[in-house]
């Protein structure tokens, strides 16, 4: 009964995931690409082992990032019938193994409180050493201690390992660290610890304890951890402590979405599993459950360019799904005119059956969900901001709204509004010029800089005003105007939905999923950003755009716009979409005209593999339309009366042969063999001009006419 129990758990895996779950005890590494059912897998893993009587489920401890992948993976084990299976974070792990062992390990004394948030003493730390900071300016320090204690970073060692690690330090290292002694100085003097203290202790608890080491290793024997790649120096020495050099170990995870670099996770120990664990079992799972096949050769695609340490674990995936749409990409004049083309299409889906809870906009920046929220407002889109706050509840947006009203009474009314806007915003420590170091201060720094571009946008549509019954006038707009203008459109966005289209960055999108997915903004500057300045920070930026991509399920759209705002500067496209051909897509209006603005229009036609699916790339394949791996099913003596009839064109023209049709041209209609002019403008490689001058021979011929039937004695000329 129990072997046959464990058999049923392997029932419907496919031949990859099967071998993860039978593989041997000791450590086993699972490369799982996105979608490819990695949680399947580890928990099928630990049930199959269980099941069979390999290990008992009370010795297990799993450990994953998120409470919410945590309560995945128990729910799962319990549907499979591995109860009694730990499945936490390290945090929540260690934290339980803490409070456990606190009498022992305390001699008697009570645990100190945890510290919800560093923020809070940073501040006072750096007051305590002559440093003023604000609220954002208090985070990117506390994120910057968090680094070095993840990182196994003392204070007096901060400067050189910040320094080696190339980090954009909050202000001067030396500075920081000064901050940093101050900080641990403060914790003690309160009688308080963080999470890194917290998983420290549980460390020191292990190693310097020897009986706490071998009651927890008692208890523990076999070890899970998801999102390998994630796991950081301070976590990965907790590990090796529980371990205690067993190499009952499972890891899972997947190199090519290692995004989370900057808070001190690594993806070295994944790379160098198979180095450190000379026995390990590592198995790869390609088979992509979640993406059509168009979206998965996008990722495909996007990842191949990858270079750098991940680039050696790269996985290329193959989907399992019915083909699906092809995935858009378009090119718009201006962000706003984005944005509200990005809205009328979420409309059309959810009008279509979509719902909305299954619509993703993701962006690099919270600072360009504003342009969205108000979009999606005015197209009666519900919408939700995942992993932050609405554009006009954040903090330095409300403190820089009532510092304009303030400022309407101060300032003249004549000045131009961008320039109020500036004027008023700098009174509150915001500057036009460079943003500063640090994620939050920037953050804050760039959602100011949004309100600045409203005002810009806001001034270049002045009022106008009647002055007589056939007569008006046009009147600038002023700063009170604007302010106005804010509020109504913070009055609009206050309204609560429950279910709506998600706005998100792009880290906060990691582990979900989406049937439809819109990657904004893939412009140079903004993806890869402009602070990201070594060639790791800018691959980081890379593998951002392939963890968007395979986050949609089936419909994918990707977009840029020429300019930030209406006749700004110009901006080219991400490095890192395709090199897509741009002479076969078909033009979409979106507000203007003139051969220019239709030409930024253009919507990029993304041409797949007629028989897998996958996105071709390369000229030849695209005319082809399949992949060269994939079988051909050409006509061979269709081919041979193309070649002939190629060849008398050509002499007849005087031109060489390839100027008529290119070999892949003649062989895509000989595999596709088009009935209808449609389909044979729909061959790459064949466009009006070619349509006009040999469509109905190669028609005809296509249809079983002779060579001499289609030209006996004729002579083809080209009209200049």
């Amino acid at each position: 009964m129990v072997h046959s129990a464990s058999e049923q758990v392997l029932a419907g895996l496919d031949p990859e995931q099967r071998s993860a779950v039978t593989a041997p005890a000791g450590p086993v590494c699972i490369l799982a690409g996105a979608g490819t059912g990695k949680t399947r897998a580890i928990t099928s893993r630990i049930a199959h082992r269980a099941l069979s009587g390999q290990i008992s489920p009370r010795h297990v401890l799993a450990v994953t990032f998120t409470a919410r992948a945590a309560a995945e993976m128990r729910h799962r084990l319990t549907l499979l019938g591995a109860q009694g299976v730990q499945a936490r974070t390290f945090h929540a792990a260690a934290l339980r193994q803490v409070r456990y062992f606190a009498p022992r390990l305390l001699a008697g004394r009570a645990m100190p409180e945890l510290l919800d948030s560093k923020v809070r003493l940073v501040t006072l730390a750096a007051a305590r050493v002559g440093l003023r900071a604000d609220r954002a300016a208090a985070r990117d320090l506390a994120g910057e201690i968090e680094w070095a204690k993840s990182s196994l970073v003392e204070p007096a060692d901060y400067v050189v390992s910040a320094a080696r690690a190339l980090r954009d330090t909050p202000h001067e290292p030396a500075k920081v660290a000064d901050v940093f002694t101050a900080y641990e100085q403060l914790k003690r003097s309160n009688g308080v610890i963080d999470f890194e203290d917290m998983l420290r202790a549980a460390v020191w608890g292990i190693e310097e304890h020897p009986d706490v080491g071998e009651q927890v290793r008692g208890q523990y024997r076999h070890f899970v951890v998801d999102e390998y790649q994630d796991v950081n120096p301070l976590q990965q020495r907790l590990l090796d402590a529980w371990l205690g050099g067993r190499d009952d170990l499972t890891v899972v995870g997947d190199a090519s979405q290692t995004i989370y670099s900057f808070t001190g996770a690594t993806s070295a120990y994944l790379v160098d599993f198979p180095r450190r664990h000379r026995n390990a079992t590592v198995v790869r799972l390609v088979r992509d459950y979640r993406s059509t096949p168009q979206v998965v050769g996008l990722a495909n695609a996007v990842i191949s360019q990858a270079r750098g340490t991940e680039a050696r674990l790269r996985l290329e995936l193959s989907g399992q799904r019915p083909p699906g749409p092809e995935p858009d990409l378009r090119i718009f004049t201006d962000e706003p005119a984005e944005a509200n083309a990005v809205a009328a299409r979420c409309r059309a889906l959810i009008d279509a059956g979509t719902p909305a809870k299954e619509i993703a906009v993701l962006f690099r920046v919270n600072a360009q969900s504003e342009a969205y929220e108000k979009a999606l407002t005015e197209a009666s889109v519900p919408y939700v901001v995942q992993g932050a706050e609405r554009f006009f509840e954040r903090a330095e947006v409300r403190q820089a709204m009532v510092a304009l009203r303030a400022a309407t009474r101060s300032i003249p009314g004549e000045t131009p509004l961008p320039a109020a806007v500036v004027e008023a915003l700098t009174a509150v420590g915001w500057s036009p010029d460079a943003p500063p170091a640090g994620g939050a201060a920037r953050e804050r720094w760039e959602a100011l800089s949004a309100l600045v571009q409203l005002s810009e946008e806001y001034a270049a549509t002045p009022e106008v005003v009647p002055i007589g019954e056939a007569a008006s006038v046009e009147r600038p707009v002023t700063l009170f105007d604007f302010t106005e203008e804010l509020a109504r459109r913070a009055a609009q966005q206050h309204v609560p939905t429950v279910d709506g289209v998600t706005l998100a960055s792009l880290h906060s999108a990691k582990g979900l999923e989406w049937d439809a997915v819109f990657l904004i903004g893939l412009a140079e500057g903004t993806l890869p950003t402009t602070y990201a300045k070594t060639v790791e920070q800018v691959e980081e930026e890379r593998r951002l755009l392939y963890v968007g991509i395979t986050r949609a399920r089936e419909w994918l759209w990707l977009s840029y716009a020429a300019a930030r705002s209406p006749g700004g500067r110009a901006r080219r496209p991400s490095r890192f979409l395709p090199q897509l051909d741009r002479s076969g897509g078909t033009e979409r209006a979106a507000g203007g005209t003139g051969p220019a603005r239709r030409a930024e229009r253009r919507r990029t036609q993304i041409v797949s593999c007629r028989i897998c699916g996958a996105t071709l790339l390369a000229g030849p394949d695209r005319k082809l339309g399949r992949c060269p791996t994939c079988p051909s099913d050409i006509d061979d003596e269709l081919h041979e009366r193309l070649r002939e009839w190629r060849q008398r064109v050509a002499a007849a023209q005087k031109v060489p042969a390839y100027v008529v049709f290119t070999d892949a041209t003649l062989i895509a209609l000989a595999e596709r063999r088009p009935g209808r002019s449609e389909e044979l403008i729909a061959i790459a490689g064949i466009g009006p001009r070619k349509l006009g001058l040999y469509g109905d021979s190669v028609l005809a011929l296509v249809g079983g006419a002779g060579v001499d039937d289609v030209c006996p004695e004729k002579t083809f000329e080209i009209s200049s």
